[in-house]
């Protein structure tokens, strides 16, 4: 159990604990606004904790599957950042900067810096932002496909198209609110289409979860307008492909960098020239799975995480 008096003051148990079936307990925390968090496990000694960041459209249930067995003796925990889970946004708190300035906050005062962040999509590109901004806060990284700049090759259309039409003014608007008007089980569903190389792989108690929080968030003020701005703030940052290329560069802490081959959001090529532009990383690239590794084969991914986990930052 967390110790209370390490937390922010204010701090309270969540009123839904969709996490608990995997044994975390969910949080509220005034860091600014009301953020959502869990812990899983009751910690340990080992140190640096984790700390757990999800993508675009996703939550702190993405980390279900592998944060209670890499929170064996170490302190693993997972936020919801502003506009996604059970974290309140706007237009101005779900951009992928003022998200990364919630991820430190969250760090300093909640985790304890420094941390190893794994992020996945979105919470990658966040994890990255985060270490170039305060280097002293980051023990390392575990990047589960970033976002990333694309190499230049054929793009998957439906999937390029929608982010497309996310930057468009007005069309962006339609597409989220179509988007928003589909029943959760729906939204859920087409989710593990296009995240997941085989959706046959989704746990069923994990989708129930999901289909669950879904349904608590159709209530949600600005729920439209904080997936609108933090995808298209993502599409900037990617944008100045030599800005994020020159910061990636400069992580001076270990990194885990696992790719699915089968990605259709970020593209293995776009993974491995990451890899080869920092060769300094240590790669992993999983055969036949898609965009969410930590959903699709956990064990395989916690298998890799606790490898390297022990290859840096053993006892």
């Amino acid at each position: 159990m967390t110790s209370r008096e390490t937390l922010p003051v204010g701090t309270r148990p969540a009123a839904d604990q969709f996490a608990a079936p995997w044994g975390a307990r969910g949080y509220i925390s005034p860091l600014g606004a009301p953020v959502h968090w869990i812990e899983f496990g009751s910690g340990g000694p080992v140190v640096p904790p984790l700390v757990f960041v999800h993508g675009l459209g996703g939550s702190h249930l993405n980390w279900c599957q592998i944060g209670p067995r890499l929170a064996e003796g170490r302190r693993a925990v997972a936020l919801d950042l502003h506009g996604f889970g059970l974290t309140p946004g706007s237009r101005r708190r779900a951009t992928v900067q003022a998200n990364t300035r919630l991820v430190d906050r969250f760090s300093r005062e909640v985790a304890g810096t420094p941390v190893i962040l794994v992020g996945n999509s979105m919470g990658g590109l966040i994890s990255v932002l985060q270490t170039a901004a305060a280097p002293q806060t980051v023990a390392g990284l575990v990047l589960i496909d970033p976002a990333l700049p694309l190499p230049r090759r054929k793009p998957d259309w439906p999937v390029t198209g929608q982010f497309l039409l996310f930057a468009l003014p007005g069309f962006g608007e339609l597409t989220v609110r179509s988007l928003s008007r589909r029943p959760p089980e729906v939204a859920v569903r087409q989710q593990i289409e296009l995240c997941f190389a085989d959706p046959s792989r989704a746990d069923p108690m994990l989708v129930e979860a999901a289909v669950a929080l879904a349904r608590r968030r159709q209530g949600t003020p600005r729920r439209d307008e904080s997936l609108l701005a933090a995808a298209r703030s993502l599409l900037r940052v990617i944008a100045l492909s030599r800005r994020y290329w020159a910061m990636m560069a400069g992580i001076d802490v270990p990194v885990l960098l696992i790719g699915g081959d089968a990605d259709r959001l970020v593209p293995v090529a776009a993974t491995r020239q990451a890899a080869a532009r920092n060769p300094r990383f240590q790669t992993t690239i999983l055969a036949g799975v898609g965009h969410t590794p930590q959903l699709e084969t956990p064990g395989t991914v916690a298998d890799a995480i606790q490898d390297w986990l022990g290859r840096h930052f053993a006892g």
